[in-house]
């Protein structure tokens, strides 16, 4: 799915435009996907309820208030609003962010907080792919992990995850290969992919590729399995 081919909404009252991709309605039962686009100024108070919420800021600089907790934003930064927390945004101009609800959430003891990926040191996953940590358990979030993604050109074996994962595309070109399928992929291109869905990301382009992903159970970005079951290694 590409979000220029999602349904959007100006929510009455507030300064944001949510850009819906995936939910139930898609099939992803876990998640729910959203871009949201404020405009300047400050937003209203929202309550995030029952669910998680992890945050990732896409372009524009601000503050996101989360309960008492005042937190700058930044292209690259990673915010964790738990369940029950209230949260609002203060955009200095048009502040974009990926959203993602996280359903029946773990307790969480952290009440907020706040991750540059831009400034995580790079780790090794299969197929000399790399990976940054965010949002996840060591910063107070137990039900997901989220992560940047670096893909370099080329494709990597099959695999498959014990986890459930959402995905967008920040930069680069490829394709979602997938039961012998593929889809092109670009900048502003989501993915739901399924625990033990067998299926490859592959960097068409001459320049790495990078996405953000959140997956759930926690863990590592790393953790694969070829077709046959064996764990992938690199």
């Amino acid at each position: 799915m590409s979000r220029d081919e999602a349904p959007r909404e100006d929510l009455p009252g507030d300064n944001v435009e949510v850009i819906a991709l995936f939910d139930d309605a898609t099939g992803c039962e876990k998640f729910a996907q959203r871009v949201l686009r404020f405009r300047r100024g400050a937003s209203r108070v929202r309550e995030v309820g029952a669910d998680d919420e992890v945050l990732y800021v896409l372009e524009g600089t601000g503050a996101a208030t989360v309960g008492e907790k005042r937190l700058a934003l930044g292209p690259g930064v990673g915010v964790f609003v738990p369940q029950g927390s209230s949260w609002s945004v203060e955009a200095d101009g048009e502040l974009e962010l990926v959203s993602v609800l996280v359903r029946e959430p773990e307790p969480a003891g952290v009440a907020g907080h706040a991750v540059d990926l831009a400034g995580e040191d790079r780790r090794d996953a299969t197929a000399d792919r790399q990976f940054a940590l965010g949002v996840r358990a060591e910063t107070g979030c137990p039900s997901v992990t989220q992560f940047i993604g670096y893909v370099p050109p080329g494709r990597a074996p099959d695999h498959f995850h014990r986890y459930d994962e959402v995905i967008y595309i920040l930069d680069g070109e490829g394709a979602l290969h997938v039961g012998g399928e593929e889809a092109p992929l670009g900048p502003g291109a989501c993915v739901h992919l399924p625990a033990r869905l067998v299926h490859c990301l592959e960097n068409t382009g001459d320049e790495e590729m990078r996405l953000l992903g959140v997956f759930r159970p926690s863990g590592s970005p790393a953790e694969a399995y070829y077709p046959d079951g064996t764990l992938a290694v690199y």
